[in-house]
């Protein structure tokens, strides 16, 4: 047995405040070690590291505020660092001196609208190169609990803005780019990512349901289908440095102690054992798995029980976030609910990430050179604007009213909402110090605008309208900022409602009155729409999410024309009625009864705006010159074969789409290429987004050709079981919404399982 007065001492340290102090592998205790081998395997490497440990040591270091091993020259570890859109304020990261800001992107949401691979991967090499640059000066750590891919489901989430939408193609495809900006592609990673949270993750707070306590029941089809495909990239094909296991259960088992979600699925189907990986617990997760208030009370465990089944499933390190839950690793150890094997492993797994990021190689190792000079950079900056201006989705433009053409002489603009002249609101959830912040009032007085400004109400009804209908009366056009901001959804809190707010609908429709042009900037994420169409002064909307440092000169930028809208919505918004016919806690994707369905592959109402909608100041056409007929599903595999690890990886026939801009003004354009048909297993998705690809710069009048690449995985459909099957029968491939052509195919030959699924325990 460990002394328990030994690590009692260890776990009441404070939690670790300075940043990461590299190991000394040159006249440090560790310099004959195996693990200072810079040739040697990375799990050898990691080996040596916890076979030098006791095992007081190895119990005090399970928790996320690691005291570290003094004696090895092991200092104190705060594995729990973040960056979402950007280095964030957290108890992993000190601000200060040279480091007093870094780069903050547009929230996740708004970047997801891009559909800009290219550009995702160069913001998370961005994020990463400033993140190392504050940890190789003391002020952070090397791992980054950064992305979360959950698909956005419901509209009432209050973290839906942290992800990239809802649809789950879309969520892996970002979360691909972003985890190879972040890590890097060489032997040796810039930080380690973290993919968030595993699964069936997004519900905070339903009545007396509660992220602490919800247990998601979903059908093994819908699981495979949709809520597991962000973390099969992550895990088995980008072999991300880590997963968080989520606060919920699934199907009856509190996530953090899933043996099958964890072992079976995670690291044994998606092979999950050949990188630098563990399993992190999401803060007071395994907490609340046990037996207290406001928890599952699962299986009535006590805290030491929670903790050893966790640890026994595949959880290797374990968050706490309030006072009072810092989990005891040596009570439970001795309790016997963990074994020495467990034990081990589990801090193996931790210490092979940390050499993976080069922790234990020395001052001259890859990425310890980048300091202050590489935080902050033009290029950082030009890439935080671009990302916010390719994001920005143009919703309604009556009569082409935007772009407008504002100077000082000749026009005055009414600037009017609680967004208008706050920067701070632009940034989202998980934020840091921005170098920073250019609201839209501040950025067109840059470009010379004369601005009456006025506030406006976040929510409330009773809002005194005059200083902004005065504002307006002294200017030609009306720019009006609403919507909702983190304030309303945020972590912890969900919404009840999507409805504009009420307050924001009582002040447009005074200024509605004026008769003057009304452009209409909406933020956050989901409000229904439809009482600000219906104002007939309203000439355009735009909605910008989340836009980041840069939000408020992206927003003039593209009212003013010096860029071109191109960005697609990365969700449906739904209508106001929504939230009273789809129950909160219904994590059922299809349809059933009076139950619309959810998403907008199966969402069966009329939608304020669909999934992928998005203008342009231009117009485009589209066409498919040609494709096959006919295609054999058995010649498709035996093709296949020794192409991919994974069949569902394999590349399907590329489709070269020819765009037109059939206007003057150039433009980006996104191609968006959904699946629909006859196949598979009933009742079908309306149509599933099955490749896209973002197109730069295409002039007016100009022709280019997009090839769409995709896989088999586009083409397949998930049984009952969860396997993943391509079946014969008649495929269409439908590009944009509102369709602008589309390609009809068949698949002919018998169906193949391109991937069976293991079956939880009965």
């Amino acid at each position: 047995m460990v002394s328990s007065f030994v690590i009692g001492l260890l776990s009441i340290i404070s939690p670790v405040s300075a940043g990461v102090k590299y190991p000394d592998c040159a006249n440090g205790p560790l310099k004959l070690n195996l693990v200072c081998n810079t040739q040697a395997a990375p799990e050898a490497r990691a080996s040596a590291v916890v076979a030098a440990m006791n095992n007081n040591e190895k119990l005090a270091n399970l928790i996320n505020n690691a005291p570290g091993v003094s004696r090895l020259g092991l200092s104190a570890y705060q594995w729990w660092n973040e960056a979402l859109h950007g280095v964030a304020i957290n108890r992993g990261i000190t601000w200060g001196g040279q480091f007093s800001a870094a780069t903050q992107f547009p929230q996740a949401i708004t970047t997801g609208a891009t559909f800009d691979d290219v550009l995702i991967n160069r913001i998370g090499i961005i994020i990463s190169t400033e993140a190392r640059a504050f940890a190789n000066n003391g002020r952070a750590h090397l791992d980054f609990w950064t992305p979360n891919v959950n698909p956005f489901r419901d509209p009432r989430w209050g973290r839906g803005h942290e992800t990239p939408g809802e649809d789950p193609f879309r969520n892996k495809k970002w979360a691909e780019a972003f985890v190879r900006g972040m890590q890097g592609t060489g032997a040796t990673h810039r930080v380690i990512a973290t993919c968030k949270h595993y699964a069936g993750y997004d519900l905070e707070h339903s009545g007396s349901t509660t992220r602490f306590n919800f247990n998601a029941k979903i059908s093994m089809q819908e699981l495979v289908e949709y809520y597991l495909p962000p973390f099969q990239q992550c895990a088995r094909d980008s072999k991300v440095g880590s997963i968080m296991c989520a606060y919920n259960g699934v199907n009856g088992v509190p996530a953090c102690l899933d043996p099958y979600m964890m072992d079976t699925v995670l690291r044994k189907h998606w092979n999950w054992t050949d990188s630098n990986q563990y399993v992190v617990s999401d803060c007071d997760a395994v907490y609340y798995a046990s037996n207290v208030n406001g928890g599952h009370r699962y299986k009535n465990m006590n805290y030491n029980s929670a903790i050893g089944a966790s640890l026994e499933a595949g959880c290797d390190n374990m968050c706490w976030a309030t006072s009072g839950t810092q989990p005891n690793p040596t009570n439970a150890f001795n309790a016997r609910t963990f074994n020495q094997s467990t034990l081990d492993k589990a801090l193996v797994r931790q210490f092979q990430g940390l050499v993976k990021a080069g922790y234990f190689d020395g001052v001259d190792s890859i990425y310890r050179n980048l300091g202050a000079a590489d935080v902050n950079t033009q290029l950082a900056r030009d890439t935080a604007l671009r990302a916010a201006e390719e994001g920005i989705v143009l919703l309604k433009n009556t009569d082409n009213f935007l772009p407008i053409s504002l100077n000082q002489s000749a026009t005055q603009v009414a600037m009017i909402g609680f967004w208008a002249n706050t920067a701070d609101k632009m940034l989202g959830g998980y934020s840091g110090t921005p170098p920073f912040g250019h609201d839209p009032v501040t950025a067109a007085r840059n470009m010379g605008i004369t601005v009456n400004y006025a506030a406006g109400p976040l929510t409330q009804s009773s809002f005194d309208a005059n200083a902004a209908v005065s504002a307006a009366q002294k200017s030609a056009v009306i720019i009006f900022f609403g919507g909702i901001d983190n304030t309303v959804e945020k972590e912890s809190g969900d919404r009840t409602g999507i409805a504009w707010p009420s307050g924001q609908v009582s002040v447009l429709q005074r200024l509605n009155q004026l008769n003057k042009p009304i452009i209409v900037v909406r933020m956050g994420t989901h409000v229904d729409d439809t009482p600000v169409l219906a104002l007939n002064n309203v000439m355009a909307v735009l909605w910008a999410g989340y836009p980041g440092q840069s939000g408020g000169t992206a927003v003039m930028n593209l009212i003013t024309g010096l860029a071109s809208p191109a960005g697609r919505l990365p969700m449906t918004v739904y209508p106001a009625a929504y939230t009273g016919q789809a129950p909160y806690t219904n994590m059922a994707l299809r349809p059933s009864g009076a139950y619309p369905g959810r998403t907008y592959k199966w969402y069966n109402g009329n939608a304020a705006f669909p999934f992928g909608h998005g203008l342009h100041y231009t117009n485009f056409s589209a066409s498919i010159p040609d494709f096959p007929k006919t295609l054999s599903i058995q010649e498709i595999i035996s093709s296949c074969r020794g192409k991919s690890v994974y069949l569902d990886q394999c590349p399907f026939t590329t489709v070269s789409v020819a765009v037109t801009n059939t206007g003057t003004w150039t433009s980006d354009y996104v191609v968006l290429g959904f699946l629909t048909g006859n196949f598979g297993p009933q009742p079908y998705p309306i149509k599933s987004l099955a490749t896209y690809k973002r197109l730069s710069g295409v002039r007016g009048e100009e022709t280019v050709t997009a090839e769409l690449e995709w896989k088999l995985e586009s083409l397949a459909r998930v049984d009952g079981k969860g396997n993943t099957v391509l079946y014969p029968g008649e495929y269409t491939l439908v590009v944009d919404t509102p369709e602008k052509t589309r390609v009809s195919f068949t698949l002919t030959g018998e169906e193949f399982v391109l991937d069976e699924w293991p079956q939880p325990p009965a």
